[in-house]
């Protein structure tokens, strides 16, 4: 079982950056694939990005592609989104997710390919 826990989010310019952090709880962090996620006030949630759970390989949505970037640290078990150029459609909930089955190794964009989510950490881009 994975514990997920986000942190890094609050108000920045449009323009700005911030960068997301996932700590999750576990020996077995390294065997996960991630993902990141968003809901936007009155939107359903969506998929941000993945990445594969040896790190090396990585997807993204394409209204991010370009400006965010996906990482992980294994030995530290946190999962990062480092957010560059923002913009105020930007601004949402971000949650970190992990799978139920370990070494996983197709893209995952769906939300009902996760089952573990963390509590979400707020993102708000003013323009």
């Amino acid at each position: 079982q994975v514990q997920l826990v986000e942190s890094g989010g609050g108000l920045v310019q449009g323009g700005g950056s911030l960068r997301l952090s996932c700590a999750a709880s576990g020996r077995t962090f390294s065997a996960y694939a991630l993902g990141w996620f968003r809901q936007a006030p009155g939107k359903e949630r969506e998929f941000v990005a993945w990445i594969s759970w040896r790190g090396d390989s990585t997807s993204y949505a394409d209204s991010v592609k370009g400006r965010f970037t996906i990482s992980r640290d294994n030995i530290l078990n946190t999962l990062y989104l480092q957010m560059s150029s923002l913009k105020p459609e930007d601004t949402a909930v971000y949650y970190c997710a992990a799978p139920v089955k370990m070494f996983t190794t197709a893209t995952m964009t769906a939300l009902n390919e996760y089952g573990y989510w963390g509590q979400g950490t707020q993102v708000t881009v003013s323009s």
